[in-house]
């Protein structure tokens, strides 16, 4: 719907820095306009303090300030000839969008373990023998159970642990199941327990 006499925010100009509002956009706008360099200097000091008024907390500390001078000259595109008190060189690097991170390359060949299991993997490979080496080895295993019980189909069994452990990591860990009992899980409803405590979704009862 088209009305003639009244003026759309879609229709106008895409604000820079949203936030300071229109009305500030419009006033460094004037001040780009202004003929004389006094003129103009007199107009951002002016806008500003009424950049402050909309961020009270960036007059507590001189970069909080020095980020309104910064703000108003990404307003002024540059074209704002004035005396800055602030170098504002490195300004329009606050709109730049960072640079996207690098995507690992490392392929996750177990990906119900994860990456962080495969490199624990590689490090009980030679790590030496050691009460140290025992309690990672446990942790381990319990962990790759709950990953089991979360990805693995419903494979969760002691065995199934102590044959992908062993396989991992080249045969140098044989998980002894007969000294070492892992830990309880359960998997009931897409909830997954450990110890054997079972936790009940909301809204649903369990079969009796």
């Amino acid at each position: 719907m088209n009305i003639k006499g009244l003026d759309y925010n879609t229709k106008r100009e895409i604000l820079l820095l949203p936030e300071y509002g229109r009305e500030i956009q419009r006033m460094v706008d004037y001040a780009i306009s202004r003929p004389s360099r006094e003129e103009r200097n007199a107009c951002a000091n002016t806008i500003v303090r009424m950049m402050s008024t909309k961020m009270p907390s960036a007059t507590d500390t001189n970069d909080g300030l020095r980020a309104l001078w910064d703000h108003l000259y990404m307003m002024g595109r540059g074209q704002l000839d004035i005396d800055w008190p602030y170098d504002v060189s490195e300004a329009d690097k606050i709109s730049q969008r960072p640079k996207p991170m690098p995507i690992s390359k490392n392929h996750v060949v177990l990906r119900h373990y994860g990456h962080l299991l495969e490199e624990c993997f590689d490090m009980l490979k030679t790590m030496p023998e050691g009460k140290e080496k025992e309690k990672l080895i446990y942790l381990i295993a319990n962990q790759m159970k709950r990953d089991l019980a979360t990805w693995g189909r419903g494979t969760m069994d002691d065995e199934r642990v102590a044959d992908d452990l062993a396989r991992y990591t080249n045969g140098s860990v044989q998980l002894d199941l007969n000294n070492i009992r892992l830990e309880s899980v359960i998997e009931t409803a897409g909830v997954m327990n450990v110890n054997g405590n079972r936790i009940q979704k909301a809204g649903k009862k369990r079969k009796k």
